[in-house]
């Protein structure tokens, strides 16, 4: 009988140290994932806060003149285009020029931007752009057919720069992708809307 007892304390004590410990586990697994959370969310601000500081400056710059030297080189929209422009809301439709080029530009030449551009998709190994808005100018590769809802696209990011800023939009986007991806970005859902709308235009 005595034998018996000191079995059963024996195996209670034990039950008692089993669930000590795994509260103790699972204590220090929350206190883990709560740490991990931490270090998830300080790499994204510190993330967001590099692109603010060190990226966003030169491209915007960049921008501005692509866009600048766009004006002077580029062709002003037939009247077809300039009535579909007026369609989707750009008030300013005649100060649209479309530049043909042989490759859509990118400042390759600062290794930054061209890294952040590597890393978002922007340029690399088998990625072609075949269009892309600065401001008014709207920048075309050469070749690339630019249809009717494609231009629609296109004519709607010169609608979101027109009714903010070239730096607004810029900076945007670029925590845009870095929040949503490309496809899935507020800006690009948007014009692909566009798309959809003159499909059969």
């Amino acid at each position: 009988m005595e034998q018996a007892q000191r079995t059963l304390f024996h195996y209670s004590c034990g039950l008692v140290i089993a669930h000590k410990e795994k509260y103790r586990l699972m204590k220090l697994l929350k206190l883990m994932l709560v740490v991990l959370f931490v270090l998830i969310a300080g790499v994204m601000l510190f993330h967001q806060k590099v692109i603010a500081l060190l990226v966003l400056p030169p491209y915007i710059d960049w921008a501005t003149q692509t866009e600048a030297q766009g004006l002077v080189s580029g062709v002003a929209l037939e009247a077809k285009q300039l009535l579909i422009a007026k369609e989707i809301g750009i008030k300013q439709p005649e100060k649209i020029r479309l530049v043909y080029v042989e490759q859509v530009p990118f400042p390759h030449d600062n290794a930054l931007l061209k890294t952040v551009g590597e890393a978002l998709g922007f340029i690399g190994d088998g990625i072609v752009n075949n269009a892309q808005v600065f401001g008014y100018s709207i920048y075309v590769r050469t070749g690339y057919e630019l249809t009717t809802p494609r231009l629609a696209h296109e004519l709607v990011h010169v609608l979101q720069i027109e009714r903010s800023s070239l730096e607004a939009v810029v900076t945007q986007h670029f925590s845009d992708l870095a929040t949503y991806g490309y496809n899935d970005s507020p800006l690009e859902v948007e014009a692909y809307k566009a798309n959809q709308h003159y499909k059969d235009r």
